[in-house]
């Protein structure tokens, strides 16, 4: 029996042909490195841009598994005074990514005497996620202020790069419910305020419809004369609180068996512990 392994060049690069090819693979039983299960991030992140600056806005849930893990984590990086980025993904890996890239950019900022532009740090992240060839999970959302104003840009692992020109939202569990509230009510050079609002009504689409995204919402504001971070903007409405009773009285367990053993006293030895003087 012979699999083909890679059959994009014969069938051509379409979803049919891949689908055809995960059917074959997962009928001969052959173990290869293709993984064909689908891992989704437990995460809502996303940014606007408005008259004067850039607003990003991220939920605080962390996901392991099925269970979550913290409830009030920050997803929001800082990278240098005029940029900020939100990372979607394992935590290690963004924690790590963003903390290179900030160490990279305190360089030039010595090195040029001002802050760096967006561009640099998209091309340092884009670099440096292509040399790992899809191992580091981190999408990232990178937002601020620069000489020719503010820009968004979105960086995934799987080595694209984008730049948005009024708003989105990185791939995560909740991020096509806050896409909705985006396009829905976006307006082009929205005040600061209405920007504020806009995100947090996205974030808090996306924790309202999905069961990666949860608790408070954070806003990290960027302008060009500062930047302003909120955590949190709004703190979780919702409050686990126990419907009924857990104490049951005796006698609800039916006893099947009862046995008392007698245990009796062998030996008895004290030891002095040693004490420091």
């Amino acid at each position: 029996q012979i699999v083909v392994l890679n059959c994009e060049a014969a069938e051509g690069n379409n979803p049919a042909s891949l689908v055809n090819r995960n059917s074959r693979l997962q009928a001969s039983g052959e173990k290869s490195t293709l993984k064909l299960k689908v891992k989704k991030t437990g995460t809502t992140i996303a940014g606007v841009i408005f008259k004067d600056g850039v607003a990003l806005g991220a939920d605080t849930r962390a996901t392991s598994g099925e269970v979550v893990a913290d409830k009030n984590c920050s997803k929001t990086h800082y990278i240098t005074p005029n940029i900020y980025c939100c990372g979607a993904g394992t935590a290690a890996d963004t924690e790590k990514t963003t903390d290179m890239l900030r160490s990279n950019l305190a360089l030039q900022i010595l090195s040029m005497g001002r802050n760096p532009r967006l561009i640099m740090a998209s091309r340092i992240l884009q670099d440096f996620l292509f040399r790992h060839k899809g191992q580091i999970s981190a999408m990232l959302l990178l937002g601020g202020v620069d000489c020719t104003g503010p820009h968004i840009f979105t960086v995934g692992m799987a080595l694209s790069t984008k730049l948005h020109f009024d708003f989105t939202s990185i791939v995560g569990s909740g991020h096509l419910p806050a896409l909705a509230v985006f396009e829905d009510r976006f307006k082009p050079n929205m005040t600061e305020d209405d920007a504020k609002l806009l995100v947090r009504d996205a974030i808090s689409a996306g924790i309202m419809n999905d069961l990666g995204s949860g608790s408070n919402v954070d806003l990290c504001v960027i302008r060009k004369n500062g930047t302003e971070c909120i955590r949190p903007f709004e703190s979780s409405n919702y409050k686990c609180e126990r419907q009924g009773k857990y104490k049951y009285p005796e006698g609800t367990t039916t006893i099947v068996k009862e046995q008392t053993i007698n245990l009796d006293l062998v030996e008895e030895t004290v030891q002095q512990m040693e004490v420091a003087q």
